[in-house]
């Protein structure tokens, strides 16, 4: 009977504490600007007013349509644009650019997660709110992630992969040592039993999305990126295996018919597809499937390559595949394939990865179509249209402005002023 009223007591102390808990205001944030681009219809807001409470949009409209509470916490950007925050669909955060081929070997495993706590720092002030993180070894992603979200360091929203899956020796397999070393990544198949196990067994340890390597590589050794590594069959255990389980599948696939085995595998998005043909376009319009074309990066590894120990073997890959996947990019774009943004930052420095929206206009799109593949494209591709991707009610508020019109001039998301995720105020430059 005494262990019965201490329990009630306990629980009614604990249910008062909850209700009072409760009772607090949620804090408004109401935040104004010159101008706000609505990414789905391609439309501008004039002097719009967004409402924030507990990390969410409550509210969106012009200055006339939305009353701002007496008592919310303004963020006034006078003479701004505002835009969602950005998507940026292939990163590697754990990786960095200035560190290149065997030059990685003198640091030790950890170092590279320590590195990742500086990359998804630059990588949000720089205005990518969510990125998606497709490979990265040891689980490291998976550790930014959970200490993102609990606010013990700052970074983006970050969808983790960990392992890229491969076949023995190919692309995302340990290829730059001798037999004596013999390393393998743990992530090696080369069955369709063996890759529905290491999904199954990658979605236990954390990964939201899996990524498989169906082709060669740039910046491996010992192979061409145009060859394909894993079969039709092999590709559709690991799609079915995600899919079951809820989960995205991406593909490394620079080759032709690597490319085409993807997309009819089930694959919902494709990495790079430099060699991608006519039949590939066809069959990624048929089926949905999203491209995901890293077409700047060629311009920073060729210029700084070498002084960072990237091989000449890999600098050369780089330089046979970069007119070509640009030129794909263009028929891809101009043929109305879905697209999204991705850039393969840690390629090349994270924090610059809005250097691509140039390159992307320069090559078919128009600046809207750029800006929606880093938007609204990219949370559709995600399932995450319901969080993110656009200013709108029940959306994160995930913002960014910058000076000026980015429909006029698309560089000028090289230089964002302001960055907010989800409600709190990441970057404020704006005078």
């Amino acid at each position: 009977m005494i262990d019965d009223r201490r329990m009630w007591r306990a629980g009614l102390c604990a249910l008062m504490m909850g209700l009072a808990a409760g009772a607090a205001p949620a804090e408004t944030v109401a935040v104004t600007a010159a101008r706000l681009l609505d990414v789905q219809s391609g439309k501008m807001i004039a002097e719009p007013v967004v409402l924030i409470e507990n990390e969410r949009i409550i509210a969106v409209g012009s200055a006339g349509h939305v009353a701002i509470p007496a008592d919310a916490k303004r963020v006034d950007l006078p003479g701004m644009t505002l835009l969602p925050g950005l998507i940026d669909m292939h990163v590697h955060l754990t990786a960095e650019a200035t560190i290149g081929g065997f030059n990685g070997l003198l640091y030790t495993d950890s170092f590279w997660t320590v590195m990742g706590v500086k990359n998804a720092d630059l990588t949000l002030k720089a205005g990518f709110t969510t990125v998606r993180n497709v490979g990265s070894e040891n689980f490291d992603d998976v550790a930014l992630r959970q200490a993102v979200d609990k606010n013990f360091i700052p970074g983006p929203r970050i969808v983790t992969a960990s392992y890229a899956m491969s076949a023995t020796g190919g692309h995302c397999d340990s290829t730059f040592f001798p037999p004596s070393m013999n390393q393998t990544s743990p992530a090696v198949g080369d069955s369709p039993d063996e890759l529905r196990k290491k999904v199954r067994w990658l979605h236990k340890y954390g990964a939201q999305v899996i990524k498989i390597c169906a082709t060669g590589g740039v910046f491996d050794h010992g192979d061409k990126p145009g060859a394909q590594q894993m079969n039709l069959e092999e590709i559709k255990a690991v799609t079915d295996e995600a899919h079951m389980e809820g989960l995205k599948v991406a593909a490394h696939a620079h080759g032709t018919t690597g490319i085409k085995d993807a997309i009819r595998g089930g694959v919902d998005t494709i990495e790079h597809a430099s060699l991608i043909d006519d039949e590939g376009i066809k069959l990624a319009k048929e089926k949905g499937a999203w491209l995901s074309m890293d077409i700047y990066n060629t311009d920073y590894t060729q210029a700084e390559g070498k002084k960072n120990g990237v091989l000449e073997e890999n600098l050369k890959k780089d330089r046979d595949l970069g007119d070509v996947q640009r030129e794909n990019f263009r028929k891809a774009v101009k043929a109305g394939v879905k697209m999204v943004f991705g850039s393969d930052a840690g390629v090349y420095p994270h924090g610059d990865n809005a250097k691509q929206f140039a390159v992307m206009v320069r090559y078919g799109m128009t600046p809207l179509q750029a800006i929606q593949a880093a938007t609204w494209n990219a949370a559709q591709a995600l399932d995450r249209e319901g969080d993110v991707g656009a200013i709108a009610t029940g959306r994160y508020g995930d913002l960014i402005a910058v000076s000026g019109d980015p429909l006029a001039d698309v560089t000028t998301l090289e230089h964002v002023a302001f960055v907010m995720k989800g409600g709190s105020v990441v970057r404020n430059e704006v005078k």
